[in-house]
């Protein structure tokens, strides 16, 4: 059948495309973004992709026709503290008129339990969404999900980040507050299981694992499962925005995102009963075994997805294309080069930069750097990387986006998401003589970004030279 999948590029969105592909199903790809798709050339052949913003005024020409599923997996929750409903309920509206067009039967909303009174602003707007898609002419199934326990899932890494760093935490009073985590798989097969069931039809479902947990429980279990201990004391006087910077800088998420997920931490997410999981005949899997199946893809370098490659992760929420033509007026430079005796040896080097592998010369000055920028408000390098040796375009790298990796044509290209009195990128090619050139090139912001650039000369000078050396070894 035919199925438009919106978030194509999001967490679970490439985790429930290659399922639905085995299926055998015709899977129309939805991206704001056609260059930053992310996914293999072999399953780029075998889908249909829809460039399309629904944020913008809908364009009915050549749009997809005769749907029989779209699945809405859009949330704007990153991308702002204050004004996040606002998108998302635009989108969501947008999103109604394009499926009236293309006379769809069935929508699945992928949402958020909202069984409490008193909702946080995220899930206020989760729940407003529902009621909007409602709305619309398709049929709409509700799938409401607890927190998404799965390698490279912002819950996840977020407590992988607090447990592996700090043994002995201080934590807010919201640590105590019961909470119902599901597992990734169990949200792909839920996502799939409802496919034209008319049972399902115009309803909504809590979905959750089998385990009812506190925070403070679920960084525990996650210490006793990964075989070492860790001592949590609360702190209850701690305020929601000393919350959200305690999240920030020990974790990899963004400021936006840790000030909207301390908002809904503090409130009670259990799922309500239903006959779903009977239905689709679903075994919930326990929160230790989803930990467990999690670092099972991670050690195998299997990691599909992660939230931090979303755009929203960074700082820039522009069309990256716009960045992949390299100035060259204005602009200064650090041009390396060498000759490569070894170029499949050197590309894998450059495809494996960043993240554990480091930046190949000076790793603690580029520790030093993200430090500072996660100081001012920037991404800092914990972000990392998703696998230890593929890139795709769109990827986060560290403090760094990757605008264009394409290895045929020996090219890496990364755009700086590090907070700068400029623009800055850097780029790595491989020419026709098996000559490397490493270029960095920055656009300075006026006489401040001149300062500064010039106030790294002496650093540049070693950093550069010492990485094309041992990229080229």
């Amino acid at each position: 059948m035919r199925i438009v999948l919106t978030g194509a590029n999001g967490y679970v969105g490439k985790r429930l495309l290659p399922e639905l592909l085995e299926l055998g199903h015709e899977v129309i790809c939805c991206v704001r973004d056609i260059d930053r798709l992310g996914i293999p050339p072999e399953t780029l052949k075998l889908i249909t992709i829809w460039e399309v913003d629904f944020l913008n005024e809908p364009d009915f020409n050549s749009i997809p026709t005769n749907i029989d599923v779209a699945y809405y997996l859009i949330h704007s929750m990153s991308s702002s503290t204050t004004s996040f409903d606002e998108m998302e309920s635009k989108a969501a509206r947008n999103f109604n008129l394009y499926m009236a067009k293309m006379k769809t039967k069935q929508v699945i909303y992928l949402s958020g339990i909202v069984n409490d009174k008193t909702l946080s602003k995220h899930l206020e707007s989760r729940k407003k969404v529902e009621n909007i898609l409602f709305e619309g002419t398709s049929h709409l199934t509700v799938l409401r999900a607890g927190i998404i326990v799965g390698s490279g899932s912002s819950s996840f890494e977020i407590i992988r980040d607090l447990c592996e760093k700090l043994p002995l935490m201080i934590t807010p009073k919201w640590v105590l507050t019961k909470t119902q985590p599901i597992a990734i798989r169990n949200v792909i097969q839920y996502l799939i299981g409802v496919i034209l069931i008319e049972e399902c039809y115009d309803k909504s479902y809590d979905i959750a694992g089998p385990d009812v947990l506190s925070y403070k429980e679920m960084l525990k279990l996650y210490a006793k499962t990964r075989g070492f201990k860790n001592w949590i004391f609360t702190f209850p006087v701690m305020t929601p925005k000393l919350s959200s910077y305690w999240l920030y800088f020990v974790t990899s998420t963004s400021y936006k995102l840790a000030i909207n997920l301390v908002d809904s931490m503090k409130i009670e997410i259990i799922a309500k009963e239903n006959n779903l999981q009977n239905l689709l005949n679903i075994t919930p899997i326990p929160y230790t075994k989803a930990i467990d199946l999690a670092f099972n893809k991670i050690e195998q370098n299997l990691v599909i997805s992660s939230w931090k490659d979303s755009l929203v992760s960074g700082r820039f929420k522009k069309n990256l294309t716009e960045f992949i033509q390299i100035p060259k007026y204005g602009c200064l430079t650090d041009h390396q080069s060498i000759h490569v005796t070894d170029v499949g040896a050197t590309l894998n080097n450059i495809w494996s930069i960043g993240g554990n592998k480091g930046w190949y010369y000076g790793d603690w000055l580029w520790r030093i750097r993200g430090f500072m920028d996660k100081i001012v408000g920037g991404v800092g390098l914990r972000r990392g990387r998703t696998h230890a040796t593929q890139i795709d375009n769109g990827d986060a790298l560290d403090f760094w986006r990757v605008l264009l990796a394409n290895k045929e044509r020996k090219r890496l290209l990364l755009f700086a998401e590090m907070r700068l009195p400029g623009e800055a990128w850097l780029e790595f090619k491989i020419d026709e003589n098996n000559i490397l050139h490493q270029t960095a090139t920055f656009r300075p912001r006026g006489i401040l970004g001149r300062l500064y650039w010039y106030s790294l000369i002496p650093f540049h000078f070693f950093i550069f030279k010492g990485m094309i050396r041992n990229i080229a070894k």
